[in-house]
């Protein structure tokens, strides 16, 4: 199957590295942040799960 490409799509006017990312970065930061604490919660309640004999 043959693909074309039309130069009248707004995407082929794209320069590579000129996309503002910031809402991205934000998003992927966040992301960590939630991940990090929901590992440390998962660690603190099989702490205390070993701990209360459960």
């Amino acid at each position: 199957m043959a693909t074309t490409h039309d130069s009248t799509h707004p995407a082929a006017a794209h320069v590579p590295g000129t996309m503002d990312a910031t809402a991205q970065q934000q998003t992927f930061a966040g992301f960590v942040r939630f991940m990090a604490w929901a590992g440390g919660l998962s660690i603190a309640v099989v702490i205390f799960l070993a701990l209360a004999g459960a």
